[in-house]
């Protein structure tokens, strides 16, 4: 199992472009950026949960106020819709589904990732030729896979939805059992090569596109998966008393075994970039 709590009013802003691909900030970069989701107060060191807060009859959280409450529901429910009734998504859902079974990765997981990587635009190439929605290198690709024949090349099936995810699913799942239990380190991985990740001690590695990039898909993750699945996560395993804090912030980062490939959608990558006090050039 994953261990992981929400922060303090962790917060995500967004806006979907024309060709609904959607941007998302873990603040608000400008005026096209509206509140998409947003947290809890504060959350409880053991079950993510506030302290004084209760759980209703059917489970949920029963807020301190409940002004604040309905505040961050229209908030929330701003991503959630996104989800739901975006043309880009839906017409991808049956694929992670299928992934999410046939690799056992969460669906919930695999959206977030690929909000991240590619903002659900299946033809997205990063400058460095990270391709598709979870924004494989053709090497990784291979690794799981993917090969050319005589009518396409292993760029050109990767803009095929049904085989990018299937691959970057594969990879997930190889990754989720390198690191098990860590969620963080499996992002991290993701982005930066697992090689990276072992060699700073299996921890994160110290790239700010990194870091930017595991909180990136934490805090969608967080915002997509309901309240009491994820204090039961925080309460899995009776050895670990504390979980690991995220404070949840939306940055920029490389993903899939580089780091600095520049395979991320624009607004992550000159977030990423103004962290890290480089420009784009």
């Amino acid at each position: 199992m994953f261990f992981f709590s929400t922060a303090a009013q962790a917060e995500l802003w967004g806006y979907i472009d024309e060709k609904g691909v959607a941007h998302l900030a873990a603040e608000r970069l400008d005026a096209r950026y509206e509140m998409f989701y947003r947290g809890n107060d504060s959350s409880d060191s053991k079950t993510g949960f506030d302290s004084d807060k209760d759980l209703d009859s059917k489970g949920g959280v029963m807020s301190r106020s409940a002004s604040q409450s309905q505040t961050n529901l229209k908030s929330n429910s701003k991503i959630q819709t996104y989800f739901e009734i975006s043309p880009n998504v839906k017409s991808v859902k049956h694929h992670l589904r299928d992934a999410a079974k046939t690799h056992k990765v969460d669906f919930e997981l695999l959206q977030a990732l690929i909000a991240a990587e590619s903002g659900f635009d299946p033809q997205a190439v990063s400058p460095k030729g990270a391709v598709g929605l979870m924004q494989l290198m053709p090497d990784t690709a291979k690794r799981f896979g993917v090969q050319a024949d005589k009518q396409k090349t292993v760029v050109q099936k990767l803009t095929d939805p049904k085989i990018n995810i299937n691959a970057g699913a594969k990879y997930l799942r190889v990754l989720l059992q390198m690191f098990p239990g860590n969620l963080e380190l499996v992002l991290a991985a993701y982005n930066a090569g697992e090689g990276a990740v072992v060699k700073y001690g299996n921890k994160i590695p110290p790239y700010k596109e990194t870091q930017n990039y595991v909180k990136t898909v934490m805090q969608t993750y967080t915002a997509l998966k309901p309240p009491v699945f994820l204090a039961a996560l925080t309460q899995s395993d009776s050895t670990r008393t504390t979980p690991t804090r995220v404070k949840m912030e939306i940055g920029g980062a490389t993903v899939g075994g580089a780091v600095g490939r520049g395979n991320m959608i624009a607004p992550l990558q000159i977030y990423s970039n103004q962290a890290a006090g480089t420009s784009l050039n």
